[in-house]
């Protein structure tokens, strides 16, 4: 989105960087021709990624997920690691 000269003043002014701006107007909420951000949205943002980042160690810790999708539909769910080439190799054996 276009900024005008006096937005770049005011971000200076204000220490303001453009990575801010973009937060703000991504998260915040609408208010007429406002957008705002406040501590109480704040901080509801910051609890949705500690446990955004709690999954994503639960993840990480598995070794990753792959989840199976038709359409719609999920059908299954495994870990990245769980299919093993050996095992497969051994029961085809017998």
């Amino acid at each position: 989105m276009a900024r005008t000269r006096h937005m770049h003043q005011r971000m200076g002014q204000r220490g303001v960087t453009s990575r801010l701006v973009d937060l703000t107007s991504h998260y915040g909420m609408e208010s007429g021709d406002r957008i705002v951000l406040d501590r109480k949205n704040v901080e509801e943002l910051l609890a949705g990624l500690e446990t955004f980042r709690k999954d994503l160690l639960s993840i990480h810790e598995k070794g990753g997920l792959v989840v199976i999708e038709s359409g719609e539909t999920q059908i299954t769910v495994y870990r990245i690691d769980s299919f093993n080439h050996k095992k497969k190799a051994t029961y085809a054996k017998h």
